[in-house]
């Protein structure tokens, strides 16, 4: 999926320089030292001029040969410490690119998440950065020392022959028309080149993250066809970008060429009509084989500012993606803190405005402390709950207070780090067991983690474990069982020291789990703000509140025994879904 730019960028040059500005002075060095090197270069023509006038006066020879001999070992060892300098100064304009834009797409708002393709977002952050590099050493450096050493050498060429120089310029005038038609080609095929590769990144992202279930609905030969279509228009567009590319080179390359036979062919005449010698014709044959250089230079510098264009373009169109304000980390709150009060007012929300709504005006009241159980039917807009709790979406209208203070007012983190988040997939990142349980709270000490493995029933588990605690879970936690992977999510909700406490995974437990569980979230509850989606009779009649929800909209709020004779939803709920597990 490709993502549209929601504003109008400043030319790619000035967000080029952006990048480069805080590695101006290594690249101004690098940029020196080639312009050093051409001009050891340019001093080769002039000193080979000498050396044949010499040669033709019975001269010696000896200071030409040593002087061409230092010109060539200096050019050498110039022009390989500036590659080096340039390509590390490159090298550095890559890393900055990929850190802003990993710190940006690390604060994009879940809404612009949903819309994007995670494989694509993973393509700008990889690939296109890495065009970066070649854009600061072959497009901009080259370009400015390029061009330089071009002027200089014509002025050179001025120097010693203007006729001849007119000539030279003349062809070259020639080629640049068919370059100015050809660059326009290799900015668009560049583009449609790095949006192919964002789409297989997509598709590969897609298959690996539900490997099993292609592998469980035999499509792998189904899912291996896209995969490998994306593959080949990426080819397509890649091999289109190379062909004007080497087209523009290959133009830039016949162009030298035959200005080198026409020089040589009017030089010629002018030696056999006296009008220049012979060492004067070779001098300027030397510096139109070293014109080469710059000119195929120059165009690469352009060829490959086209590419950078799309990658610089498909850059920015990620950094413009709605994003969350950046926010220092909050302090979590300390073990003793007072629970949450929550309130929703009038609620109303949908996803996005082409979507229905999820909420009609959703209105409830939770005090501080006590347990509040969600049921209804799937799709009541439940989960939905939790998420405009934690702020990945904001309401459409109505309000949403934490201590009666307005959602809105509170800064992110400081909101985020009031409450314990469990989601219902119940993450678990790749890592150790203990990477995963200190992720919300790195702080924590060995006592605290003991405490909560204990609480969570996972202490037999790390006893099992090779490494205990620091065995590796692999990718997503396949090393887990199901109930395991939701209690490393309790267990890391819990270190955090909520002060109000969101589970949507202990109702989707196992019936033992559930039941191993049941009396900590009871403890947890008396001691701060509890919200449980509940799914299980069991999880409902030991909440101090039960909220019923359908279609959006609040049904009734109650006790179990108030809500089984009073909502008929609910008294249907509690037979055909909770029944099963009661006792």
């Amino acid at each position: 999926m490709s993502i549209a730019g929601t504003r109008s960028d400043p030319p790619a040059w000035r967000l080029l320089l952006d990048y480069v500005r805080p590695h101006r002075w290594a690249l101004l060095a690098g940029a020196l030292l080639s312009l050093v090197t051409g001009g050891t270069g340019l001093l080769l023509p002039l000193v080979a001029r000498g050396l044949i006038d010499d040669l033709s006066h019975d001269r010696t020879i000896t200071g030409a040969l040593l002087a061409m001999s230092a010109l060539v070992v200096a050019n050498a060892a110039l022009g390989a410490l500036g590659s080096y300098v340039l390509r590390r100064t490159a090298e550095s304009v890559v890393l900055g690119a990929r850190r802003a834009l990993s710190s940006y797409l690390l604060r994009l708002r879940i809404a612009a998440v949903d819309r994007s393709e995670p494989g694509d977002l993973m393509a700008r952050i990889t690939s296109d950065t890495t065009l970066l590099r070649e854009v600061t050493t072959d497009s901009l450096v080259g370009l400015g020392t390029g061009g330089l050493t071009l002027v200089a050498t014509v002025v050179m060429m001025g120097l010693v022959d203007p006729v001849l120089l007119g000539v030279t310029l003349a062809v070259i005038a020639g080629a640049g028309t068919v370059l100015t038609l050809i660059l326009p080609r290799i900015n668009r095929a560049s583009r449609q080149a790095q949006d192919a590769v964002g789409v297989m990144g997509a598709s590969l992202e897609r298959i690996l993250g539900a490997l099993r279930t292609v592998k469980a609905s035999g499509a792998e030969e189904r899912e291996e066809r896209t995969l490998h279509a994306a593959a080949e228009e990426s080819w397509r567009q890649s091999v289109r970008a190379a062909k004007w590319a080497a087209a523009a080179g290959n133009t830039a390359a016949l162009s030298m060429q035959v200005a080198f036979i026409t020089v040589l062919a009017v030089g010629g005449a002018r030696v056999a009509t006296g009008a220049i010698d012979i060492g004067t014709l070779v001098a300027f044959l030397l510096y139109v084989f070293y014109l080469m250089q710059p000119i195929q230079q120059v165009v690469g510098a352009i060829t490959q500012y086209q590419t950078g264009t799309a990658a610089l373009s498909r850059i920015q169109e990620a950094l413009h993606l709605p994003a969350e304000p950046p926010s220092l980390p909050a302090q979590l709150p300390s073990p003793g803190a007072e629970p949450a009060a929550l309130a929703f007012d009038d609620v109303r929300f949908r996803y996005a405005d082409d979507l229905p709504y999820v909420h009609h005006g959703v209105t409830f009241a939770i005090p501080a402390q006590g347990m509040t159980a969600f049921v209804g039917p799937s799709g009541a807009g439940k989960t939905t709950v939790f998420s405009l709790i934690e702020r990945f979406y904001d309401p459409e209208s109505g309000a949403i207070t934490l201590d009666g203070r307005d959602l809105a007012e509170w800064e992110l983190s400081g909101l985020r780090s009031a409450i314990g988040y469990v989601e219902q997939d119940a993450p678990v990142l790749s890592g150790s067991l203990r990477d995963n349980l200190l992720l919300g709270n790195p702080d924590a000490d060995d006592d605290a983690v003991t405490r909560v493995l204990k609480t969570t029933r996972l202490d037999g588990l790390v006893a099992r474990l090779p490494k205990g605690a620091d065995t590796l879970v692999g990718h997503r936690g396949t090393r887990l069982s199901g109930g395991e992977r939701q209690r490393v999510a309790i267990a890391r909700a819990l270190l955090r020291h909520p002060r109000l406490l969101l589970d949507e995974a202990t109702s989707q437990l196992d019936a033992v789990n559930e039941a191993a569980l049941r009396d900590t979230v009871a403890d947890v509850a008396r001691t701060t703000t509890v919200l449980v989606v509940a799914h299980r009779l069991s999880t409902v009649t030991m909440a101090d509140r039960i909220v019923v929800m359908d279609a959006g909209r609040v049904r009734a709020v109650g006790t179990h025994r108030e809500l089984v004779t009073a909502d008929p939803l609910y008294a249907e709920l509690a037979a055909t879904q909770f029944l099963a597990t009661a006792g």
